[in-house]
């Protein structure tokens, strides 16, 4: 009896023991040293490693488990060859389970990076997914080889099959391509405000992997394809400076005190920064008087809004305001007037 139970012990025990271990050592980290990685990465002000620690906390007891089942499967003296396919089986879905670990740390990395560049980058599908795709496709490629499965004949017949696909979806891979152009060449973003060398204009909302969604400021979409729109001209209103030059012209008589006028203006202009939002609180309104009309003195006031679409706000209660502020003045804003001469033909 004695020795049945060391023949068990020698061919059971350490398997069991092995996965017992492998359990307890999840458990462990578990309740014990995760409450303190996750202290110690709320207290850094690097945000990837938050990142880090939620994509590993959730597998954390897959790999755990799934390492002990390979290793005492492994290590079974029995069962075979049946104990080999379980130790294939759980190194396969310890493999996948660091790949979806692996492929949520490098988009969320990539996206918090992004963000501090101010590109608008993390919000695009095309550069989130292509991310994913690449990660999950090479895991597959790991657990494939670790069935004892050769890639290379897989390899070989994904280069020809890929040939042919693109070939008969060249179009496709054409915007997708220059969808890839768009976002590393920075030549538009996400929020930028655009407009194209064929009219359309509006913020760019998403690039994808075939289109670019433009919102109009009347709440319509454009879709665009990425291969017109990189070689399209492109006005982008955002590119260096968000603010947005608001030019207003408008005109006194000849008897004006242009001194006054530009100084009353300058107050008016100065009032509209102060009280709205819309308008860029650090930029000094300027007047210059431009030319000599037909019936007044023409000047231009300068100001700037905060965005593009801000200048209409600014301009409808800068006259506003500058027509009241003229009158209590008794500064004159002529009609055009037109002076004409009739000269009679002698008979």
């Amino acid at each position: 009896m004695k020795e049945q139970l060391q023949e068990i012990y020698t061919i059971w025990g350490p398997p069991v023991i092995t996965l017992v271990i492998g359990i307890f050592a999840g458990l462990i980290f578990k309740h014990f040293f995760r409450s303190r990685f996750k202290k110690i990465a709320e207290k850094t002000s690097w945000q990837g490693d938050d990142i880090v620690f939620a994509a590993v906390e959730k597998h954390v007891m897959y790999w755990f488990f799934f390492g002990a089942v390979y290793l005492s499967a492994s290590g079974l003296q029995v069962g075979s060859p049946y104990n080999i396919y379980v130790a294939k089986l759980a190194l396969a879905l310890l493999i996948l389970s660091v790949t979806l670990a692996s492929s949520s740390m490098a988009i969320g990395l990539l996206n918090t990076w992004s963000m501090k560049q101010g590109t608008g980058f993390p919000s695009t599908a095309i550069f989130t997914n292509l991310a994913r795709g690449t990660i999950i496709a090479i895991g597959i490629m790991i657990i494939l080889q670790s069935f004892g499965l050769s890639i290379t004949p897989f390899l070989t017949a994904l280069g020809v099959g890929g040939l042919a696909i693109s070939l008969a979806l060249k179009d496709t891979l054409s915007d997708f391509f220059a969808g890839l152009h768009i976002l590393l060449s920075g030549k538009v973003r996400v929020g930028d405000f655009v407009e194209l060398d064929s009219g359309e204009m509006g913020y760019v909302t998403n690039i994808t992997w075939r289109n670019t969604s433009l919102k109009e400021r009347t709440n319509n979409l454009i879709t665009i394809p990425n291969s017109k729109l990189s070689n399209a001209i492109t006005k982008n209103y955002d590119a260096i400076d968000s603010s947005y030059s608001v030019k207003i012209m408008a005109g006194v008589a000849y008897d004006s005190d242009l001194d006054q006028v530009e100084k009353v203006t300058l107050e008016v202009a100065k009032d509209i920064i102060k009280d709205l939002d819309t308008a860029k609180k650090d930029y000094e309104p300027i007047v210059r008087f431009q030319q000599f009309g037909d019936s007044s003195i023409d000047f231009t006031v300068y100001m700037r809004a905060v965005k593009y679409g801000d200048h209409h706000s600014i301009k409808h209660e800068f006259i506003k305001r500058l027509h009241k502020r003229f009158n209590e003045e008794g500064i004159e804003i002529p009609f055009p007037i037109r002076t004409l001469v009739h000269k009679n033909r002698e008979e």
